[in-house]
């Protein structure tokens, strides 16, 4: 397995608001990232855009142009689906293009969307395909280029609105080190601009947190700025710490 983390989301900001910063710490420590955006967030997450007149072609460029800059602000590569949003659907070829993202990357850890969201129904469904996908790629029997994939762990990153989605962090990961390239990547997103001071607070509460929950071994102090995650599968250990 690669030192290589894959990121795989329905939508461009989805990477950004939500997992900026652990993108941009990996890359900072010398790993892949590779993004993996299933759609352009054209018709559900492009409002402002539509209001000034672009026609859809005009969106898609926009999205894609936004998520390629902030993509290398945060120091990752990144892949378009053009799976088409608002709704998002799971299609064979979607399917198999994946298996095959996940065999090319070969993914120490996987970060995708929370399984529930009320308000967005395309994060479920990202969610969904981002663990069909990573079973189908273990299994010698699935035809496909590459090696089979080892059992990579996967963290869910914190939905929009949380309390509504079943979204429990159990990690709380400082990104304290690159919040100024997160928040540098975030201003690229103009199209969603009213998500900025979100974002910004969101990150100093989770920060705080972070430092409350750290303990003498860690000692984070209290301008820490983090993101919340909730990990899928059970920690393998040796030892409690």
């Amino acid at each position: 397995m690669t030192d290589s983390t894959l990121v795989l989301t329905a939508h461009p900001g989805d990477f950004v608001w939500r997992a900026g910063g652990a993108i941009a710490l990996a890359a900072s420590r010398g790993r892949r990232v590779v993004i993996g955006c299933l759609s352009f967030g054209e018709r559900g997450e492009s409002a402002s855009l539509w209001r000034k007149g672009y026609t859809l072609d005009q969106v898609k460029a926009h999205r894609r142009d936004e998520a390629e800059r902030a993509a290398t602000v945060l120091g990752a590569e990144i892949r378009f689906f053009d799976a088409n949003d608002y709704p998002l659907v799971e299609t064979p070829e979607l399917l198999r293009d994946l298996i095959d993202l996940y065999r090319e990357v070969q993914p120490a850890v996987v970060l995708t969307h929370a399984a529930a969201d009320p308000y967005n129904g395309d994060h479920a469904v990202a969610h969904a395909l981002a663990l069909k996908a990573r079973i189908l790629a273990q299994a010698p029997g699935v035809e496909g280029p590459g090696e089979v994939i080892g059992a990579p762990p996967v963290f869910c990153f914190e939905p929009h609105q949380p309390e509504q989605c079943g979204f429990v962090p159990n990690v709380l990961l400082d990104i304290t080190a690159v919040w100024e390239r997160k928040r540098e990547a975030m201003r690229i997103l103009a199209a969603q601009k009213h998500l900025h001071t979100y974002y910004t607070e969101l990150g100093s509460r989770r920060g705080l947190q972070a430092a409350r929950n750290s303990g003498p071994n860690l000692g984070l102090p209290d301008e820490t700025v983090a993101e919340a995650y909730m990990r899928l599968y059970p920690q393998v250990t040796r030892e409690l710490s």
